[in-house]
């Protein structure tokens, strides 16, 4: 594989505009391929048959964090450090590699501990998007995407369509309205709960799960008439189901993957599989570490991913899967470790069997080379063109139509 940059980029390093140590303290970030690089061998035929699919359809990432971890990832506190600096970097030049059109990115989130070690405030939401949206502003080959035609826009211009989303709706507290504040700003999908309750409903860390309260009913019907993509992928079962039922348009559940296969909390059941599904949603299948991994492929690589995706492909049909690998740049195993608690991990990703921990997830490190080896590993497999086009990103496409229409 030879390996291209996108021809809309133009080099930029995040804040260049800024002075390092004067302006913002300097933090020793990641190299983006710390791990190498990891690529799926294929022929030259296939290498041509890539090439042409890429061309022909966008790429759409449903979830993922392009940004970096710190080098030292021996311990926490230089990862801590960062994140308190409210200042993520964003990595410009990583994703000039990528095959990616359309990235969902759920910048620090969880992670955002700016002004609290819990995370997930409001104030720390703001800052985090309008320090991100400042950067953005500096150059112009991430591209703020708030439509359909902008992802569509930046395909033929050789850039990427960054679509700004938060992963639980925590930040909101009991304020319906921050919805239509955060959709002014810019965000355009949001989580009802991420693995803790809020006041919409109950985390899938949770060991009683109340469903989807009245202001979660409330909140879902906002989002509905804002134009707010909604996402389940940390919700507690019924809480997912009951907002799923409750929605008068497509939902998704960006970054999961099937219970069947690796009964973790994170995994997604059948019964809501089949409803996202029944709702014309989409099924985004997740690469975080040592989350998609199966029985049958103990250790977490590229084919147990791609195992939960023909699971979920076979049961509701090819319209209803994509790909939201949930990677960043950097030691993602690391920021596990760091944020284990904070992000729930121990509570949310027991399957009951004992396996081997990775370092780090060949050929789905990161966002780019997720971007590289996916296509590369569909077409090995013999999946049609239009197939391909599909989950690649004609599936998010159609979505995205309706809701943000």
């Amino acid at each position: 594989m030879e390996f291209k940059q996108k021809k809309g980029y133009r080099p930029y390093e995040a804040y260049q505009y800024l002075e390092p140590s004067k302006d913002y303290k300097v933090i020793d970030w990641a190299d983006w391929d710390w791990a190498g690089r990891s690529i799926l061998p294929l022929s030259g035929e296939e290498e041509a048959r890539v090439a042409e699919l890429l061309a022909k359809y966008p790429y759409i990432s449903l979830h993922d964090h392009p940004d970096f971890t710190t080098r030292d990832m021996s311990t926490c506190e230089p990862l801590f450090e960062g994140m308190r600096e409210g200042r993520d970097k964003c990595g410009y030049e990583a994703l000039s590699w990528s095959n990616i059109d359309g990235i969902f990115d759920n910048m620090m989130d969880g992670t955002n501990i700016i002004s609290s070690p819990e995370g997930w405030k409001w104030i720390d939401i703001i800052h985090d998007l309008g320090m991100r949206l400042c950067d953005i502003a500096h150059q112009d080959f991430l591209v703020h995407c708030k439509t359909v035609d902008d992802i569509l826009a930046a395909k033929k211009a050789g850039k990427i369509a960054c679509v700004f989303a938060i992963e639980g709706a925590a930040p909101i507290e009991n304020e319906v309205d921050r919805i239509d504040i955060l959709y002014g700003l810019g965000i355009r999908q949001l989580g009802v709960t991420y693995s803790e309750s809020n006041a919409l409903g109950s985390g899938c860390k949770e060991d009683h799960d109340g469903g989807l309260t009245k202001f979660g009913q409330r909140c879902v019907e906002r989002m509905n008439k804002v134009g707010m993509l909604i996402d389940v992928s940390h919700c507690a079962p019924q809480t997912a189901y009951d907002a799923v039922m409750y929605s008068k348009k497509p939902i998704i559940a960006s970054h999961v993957g099937a219970k069947s296969v690796w009964p973790t909390k994170r995994m997604a059941s059948d019964e809501l599989i089949q409803a996202v599904a029944k709702k014309g949603g989409v099924i985004g299948i997740e690469a975080a570490p040592h989350t998609t991994m199966s029985k049958t492929n103990m250790t977490h690589d590229l084919d147990s991913f791609m195992e939960h995706f023909e699971y979920v492909k076979n049961m509701v049909g090819i319209d209803h899967v994509g790909f939201g690998v949930d990677c960043l740049y950097g030691d993602h195993v690391g920021v596990h470790h760091a944020f284990s608690a904070a992000l729930s991990i121990a509570s949310t990703s027991k399957a009951g069997v004992s396996y081997e921990e990775v370092p780090y997830v060949k050929y789905l490190e990161n966002p780019t080379e997720s971007s590289w080896n996916i296509i590369r590993w569909l077409v090995k497999h013999n999946y049609s063109d239009e197939d391909i086009g599909k989950v690649i990103g004609g599936n998010a496409i159609r979505v995205l139509s309706e809701v943000w229409a």
